[in-house]
């Protein structure tokens, strides 16, 4: 049985002056029904529930996938501080490192799997890793190779072995040309 429902509905004309008073109009309503969308469709099987479609077409989703472009800005907001503060520090926990990062927790602890050979994060009784500054630093050089170099997970293996080999630390120079690339855009906006 409907419920009755009383619904109010005010009369403002432009036409009367604004002291005079507004009347108000009541109706009563049986029943309200929702709207539905209008282009819906019901189906159903043998013993199961209605289930409503739309027909408005869905735009594609992603599935989780980022463009390269969004990648590209990503990579430009990782917060890895000075040398200084960060080995003033010896260890840091999982969700400082992913926050440095900006990036998911599960997305480096796939690196520190992934890299064991170049990565050595300690992990406590409870299973808790820990990353030391010099992980910090290769975690850097990999999320360089990852996504701003574009990479293969193989293909950053193979870099980190031959520099490995070499002795070398790559991401020092990385590092220096950047600072350089920085302070020659600074000294172009000044200009």
């Amino acid at each position: 049985m409907p419920k009755s429902i009383q619904q109010s509905a005010f009369d403002f004309s432009f036409e009367e002056p604004v002291t005079e008073t507004v009347v108000a109009k009541t109706e009563t309503v049986e029943a309200i029904a929702e709207p539905e969308a209008p282009a819906t469709v019901e189906k159903s099987k043998r013993g199961r529930k209605k289930k409503v479609v739309s027909l408005m077409p869905k735009t594609p989703g992603k599935r989780g996938r980022r463009s390269f472009k969004e990648m590209q800005a990503e990579s430009d907001l990782v917060n890895i501080p000075e040398d200084e503060v960060l080995y003033s520090k010896q260890y840091y926990s999982m969700s400082e490192v992913a926050e440095m990062f900006r990036a998911n927790q599960s997305l480096i602890r796939m690196w520190a799997n992934e890299f064991d050979k170049f990565l050595d994060p300690k992990k406590n009784k409870k299973g808790d890793r820990y990353f030391r500054p010099d992980d910090i630093k290769t975690l850097q050089l990999i999320h360089h190779l990852l996504r701003q170099r574009k990479y293969t997970m193989e293909g950053a293996k193979e870099f980190l072995k031959s520099q490995k080999k070499k002795g070398t630390d790559p991401f020092v120079m990385i590092e220096s040309l950047q600072k350089l690339k920085a302070f020659l855009l600074e000294l172009k906006a000044s200009l």
